[in-house]
């Protein structure tokens, strides 16, 4: 690592606006934070909790709340939920999960237009996000196979009816972080 990795893991992971306000109510509880993930893997793997928990999309990560982007509510915490589990069983049904770092979806604080029958209507917008990393210090879009893309965004619009536009970040980190908060 390099000597402004500390740097970078206060910054982002453990000082963030709404890490802060969620650690002063009290509602985050983090006795490894000094740890970066792959260091908290290797010490489940010592501990020897199973591979599904430790390989788990992220291990450890934020709750679904830094997801939403804007305001958050109930809504959309479980839009959010149902649209994150099919993008994570569709990675596992595809044998993609474990060549992944870390993959979620994101609600973005817009809708967009779309057609349903011969009906015009607004759905949210969801962000995926995939990337492939060794530490967590830089990252890799992953690169999914466009058919692989395209079919799960038909199947999170066709399951999940309130969801209009997919879209996929391609960021790598730097510049962008993991997550979007």
């Amino acid at each position: 690592m390099g000597n402004k990795a500390n740097l970078i893991k206060t910054h982002h992971n453990v000082r963030s606006p709404l890490v802060e306000a969620k650690r002063e109510a009290g509602l985050v509880i983090e006795p490894l934070s000094s740890l970066y993930k792959d260091e908290v893997r290797a010490l489940g793997r010592v501990l020897g909790l199973a591979p599904s928990l430790v390989g788990r999309h992220p291990f450890p990560g934020p709750g679904l709340a830094v997801r939403i982007v804007g305001e958050v509510t109930q809504e959309k915490c479980d839009l959010l939920r149902r649209a994150d589990a099919l993008f994570i069983e569709e990675l596992r049904t595809r044998n993609l999960y474990d060549r992944i770092w870390q993959a979620f979806c994101v609600l973005l604080p817009i809708r967009s237009v779309g057609v349903s029958g011969d009906m015009r209507r607004y759905g949210h917008v969801l962000a995926l996000r995939a990337v492939a990393s060794l530490d967590a210090i830089t990252a890799d879009v992953y690169p999914f196979a466009m058919t692989d893309l395209l079919e799960i965004s038909s199947l999170l619009t066709n399951r999940i009816p309130e969801i209009g536009r997919v879209v996929y970040d391609i960021s790598s980190k730097p510049p962008a972080t993991i997550e979007w908060e």
